[in-house]
């Protein structure tokens, strides 16, 4: 595991000058909204979570909505994010426990976020991020797993693991970015199936290149 500080601000350096300021590829309005999207988004892309979530938005506007919301009727509305009827049931329970809870309102921090049916740390931190603009800690997906391991900035697979390294290499002004940073990196050129090593924008300083390449 590379611990170097000057290494991490370099890799983040030439990720920004390709893809610069990246955007929550999520669309929502308010962070009920970003909830319900993040929990569908669970073996789903965020391209389909966003077709889905536009007539969902419409239908279901407030959090009553989803809190009463007839079970069968949002399985229907979500079915193509996959995994439809445990994700219903998530959505329905936390909208009931927030207007139980906390006075109709998203909680704001890591532990109450927590407590929500189908929030795990990886949704609690693009919450915390994209929805309140507060930093607790680092949204780790399988991108941001796959990449950190070969960028050798963990040796983990266990999500919560990755994180703790990042969190302790990475500065905190960088941690939300950081994921979508490596996201992109991942989605665009460091594809899980085919990699594009020789023409990455890291292959100068990844030190897994050369393995990868011979």
């Amino acid at each position: 595991m590379k611990k170097d500080k000057k290494y991490v601000l370099k890799i983040i350096k030439n990720l920004k000058e390709v893809f610069g300021y990246i955007k929550c590829p999520i669309k929502f309005s308010n962070p009920f909204e970003l909830l319900v999207a993040v929990i569908l988004s669970a073996q789903c892309s965020d391209e389909r979570v966003n077709r889905i979530t536009k007539d969902l938005f419409k239908k279901y506007k407030r959090l009553q909505d989803y809190a009463n919301a007839d079970i069968s009727k949002l399985e229907s509305c979500i079915k193509s994010a996959g995994f439809f009827r445990n994700k219903a049931k998530n959505i329905i329970k936390s909208a009931q426990m927030i207007l139980r809870l906390y006075d109709d309102k998203v909680p704001q921090t890591m532990i109450e976020l927590l407590k929500l049916p189908g929030v795990a740390r990886k949704t609690a931190n693009v919450i915390l991020g994209h929805a309140f603009c507060k930093t607790e800690g680092i949204a780790v997906d399988t991108h941001v797993i796959r990449i950190s391991n070969l960028l050798k900035l963990t040796k983990h697979k266990n999500p919560v693991k990755v994180e703790k390294d990042l969190m302790m290499i990475i500065p905190k002004q960088h941690w939300i970015n950081f994921s979508l940073l490596i996201q992109a990196l991942g989605k665009r050129i460091c594809k899980a199936r085919k990699p594009n090593h020789e023409n990455c924008l890291l292959n100068k300083i990844c030190p897994s290149v050369k393995s990868l390449l011979w």
